[in-house]
């Protein structure tokens, strides 16, 4: 139904409420007063009786002739007015009667209003309560794409047209987030065999290149044996071997990176979730890239700030960690690589930098994207390992920033949320 018709609606119910109370307070006034016309001429009869006993009997008649309807319809003396008395005169001790009988007609006719507004109020707001539970379990993939219940016994309204509206685009969205699953699932898997099928050739030429320093081991040897011509010391040290190994790794680190990454679009990276010190995340981090840093010079400091606890999984904790701290290892330029770190009963906060030039401008919008390599990028980066870091800690209830300090050096901020 139309607007201008659901106002038409209520107009006439309360209309008719209105009549009908109207009505109900006419009845009980009119019985009101026949009651009151009875006993004041009750006892105006019963004061004539009472001073002439032989006055009985015309009363009797006059009443008979006046309930029976005037038959003869001869015209009575107006004896009230030629004694003085007026209308008004006797409608004062029932004026008050008269004002609580209107008084309890417009509060009969108010709460029957009230009433029937205060249902269809209410049965409109549990329309309202029985959608939203409805997107509610929508939200959460508890319910059928179309409703069982709101709308068959609500008949026909603007309120059902809204309805209509929602359950089509709740469907429309369904099925867009099932498309968006499938569509992210088959990238994973995409990404997946694509590792695999890296796997294959990495496989064969590591174990090419094994073999091939093993002949030339065997033709050094062969030739100082037999004073052959010399052997280039470019093969003989091994050179070519060293610059495929090295492109070896990269691959062999681009592999896993895909495999991980394709777990983690799949939602099948498990995280064990347990108790972690900050401290001993921190450092074993940093062992674990002590290599890296003797090599470069640069050395980490972790403050001992106290026993502070994050639920997170340690393995997966520390390889972002990792990632961060390679980051500022590549861009810092040697020196020091800090850490702090703080909790408040919301969080606790890793703050990990180094001493370098900081982030390009350009480049910040961008640091946590895969496969981005900044301005200062190293050379045998892939531009992953950011993203990854990002993913992990998000994973936990977590949030990864990165900035420019005030002096100098770029900082990351890692966020790790209590609830």
């Amino acid at each position: 139904m139309s607007g201008r018709k659901n106002v038409f609606v209520t107009l006439g119910l309360a209309l008719s409420v209105s009549l009908l109370a109207a009505a109900l307070a006419v009845l009980l006034f009119t019985f009101h007063y026949g009651h009151l016309q009875f006993d004041l001429l009750n006892a105006v009869c019963g004061e004539v009786v009472e001073q002439d006993p032989q006055a009985r009997r015309i009363i009797a008649a006059a009443l008979k002739e006046y309930t029976g309807g005037n038959a003869d319809g001869s015209a009575y003396e107006d004896v009230l007015s030629s004694l003085g008395y007026r209308a008004s005169d006797f409608s004062v001790p029932t004026y008050r009667q008269s004002l609580w009988c209107i008084g309890a007609g417009f509060l009969a006719g108010s709460l029957l209003f009230a009433c029937t507004w205060a249902y269809r109020n209410r049965r409109e707001a549990l329309r309202i309560q029985a959608l939203a539970a409805y997107l509610e379990q929508r939200g959460t993939s508890a319910a059928p794409i179309l409703p069982a219940s709101p709308k068959a016994a609500s008949g026909e309204d603007d309120f059902s047209r809204l309805e209509d509206e929602i359950y089509k685009t709740v469907t429309f969205l369904y099925q867009t987030k099932e498309a968006a699953i499938q569509a992210r699932n088959g990238f994973a898997e995409n990404l997946s065999n694509i590792a695999h099928q890296l796997k294959t050739p990495i496989t064969a030429i590591s174990l090419s290149v094994q073999m091939m320093e093993h002949d030339l081991a065997a033709k050094a040897s062969c030739a100082r044996e037999t004073a052959m011509p010399p052997i280039s010391p470019a093969v003989t040290s091994g050179c070519y071997p060293e610059q495929i190994q090295k492109q070896l790794q990269r691959l062999t680190r681009l592999e896993e990176a895909l495999l991980l990454l394709s777990r983690i679009d799949a939602g099948t990276l498990a995280l064990e979730k347990e108790e972690v010190d900050v401290f001993t995340l921190l450092v074993l981090a940093a062992d674990n890239l002590q290599e890296l840093l003797d090599a470069s010079g640069t050395s980490v400091e972790i403050p001992e700030q106290g026993g502070m606890m994050v639920m997170a999984d340690l393995d997966w904790t520390m390889e972002a960690v990792m990632n961060l701290m390679k980051n500022c290892l590549e861009h810092g330029g040697g020196g020091k690589i800090l850490c702090s770190y703080a909790q408040n009963p919301l969080y606790t906060e890793i703050l990990i930098w180094d001493e370098g030039r900081g982030f390009a401008k350009e480049d910040i919008p961008h640091l946590f994207q895969r496969f981005y390599r900044g301005r200062n990028a190293a050379k045998n980066g892939i531009g992953i390992g950011l993203a990854l870091a990002k993913e992990i800690i998000e994973l936990q209830n977590g949030t990864l920033r990165a900035r420019n300090r005030p002096g100098a050096g770029a900082l990351f901020e890692i966020r790790l949320y209590s609830h």
